[in-house]
């Protein structure tokens, strides 16, 4: 079974993250992408503006549609320091048949270094990285160090092309705070929640209830 995990704080989910799923779904001819919303990332410690309940409630509705997707809350459920080198290892454990992708950005990867336990990280999962329209091309350069050259070739081998998408959580969180549509930037059920629970109308008040 080949299972794509792709991890984020999701706050909100927005159209840009399904295509990416769907496009790593098929690029890569997964069975399964396996969707784990953080707790609280090592690099943003600030934690998500929405609570982990409605975040999660969110990647129901917008998840719940599509065979593939698989919702995990392991992290949600730990509570702390959402480390991915612990989940992956945790999920080998679980399903030791399988092979795993890790579905990141080229901002994610440029950022390995700096992860907890990158070397282990990079034994464990191939990275699958996203490159979106525009950009340029992927610097694989910044694995060297952390695994041998033969690895890198395989990483560099597993790249998700994508067109450019113009959307994110925080530009869908400012255009909430400031009164604006967001139809189609996120699907139909997570808008109308995102109004019915008022939720990134004031951020402080919206954090509130998070890690709860």
């Amino acid at each position: 079974m080949r299972i794509g995990l792709f991890g984020g704080s999701f706050d909100p989910i927005h159209v840009g993250h399904l295509w990416i799923a769907e496009a790593a779904r098929e690029t890569l001819t997964l069975d399964q992408v396996r969707w784990i919303p953080t707790a609280t990332s090592p690099l943003k410690r600030g934690g998500a503006v929405a609570s982990d309940q409605d975040r999660v409630q969110m990647l129901k509705l917008a998840l719940a549609e599509n065979s593939y997707y698989e919702l995990d809350e392991r992290e949600i459920k730990r509570g702390g320091v959402s480390y991915t080198v612990d989940t992956v290892a945790e999920l080998i454990g679980e399903m030791p048949d399988a092979q795993f992708f890790m579905i990141i950005g080229s901002d994610s990867l440029a950022s390995i270094p700096l992860w907890h336990q990158p070397n282990r990280l990079l034994e464990l999962i191939t990275p699958a990285v996203v490159q979106r329209g525009g950009e340029d091309a992927i610097d694989f350069s910044v694995l060297q160090g952390l695994v041998d050259r033969e690895r890198i070739d395989a990483i560099a081998s597993h790249v998700i092309p994508m067109p450019i998408i113009d959307v994110s959580s925080s530009e869908l969180r400012e255009r909430v705070r400031t009164g604006r549509s967001i139809r189609y930037r996120t699907p139909l059920r997570v808008e109308a929640l995102i109004h019915e629970r008022g939720l990134y109308c004031d951020d402080g008040k919206n954090n509130e209830t998070s890690k709860g």
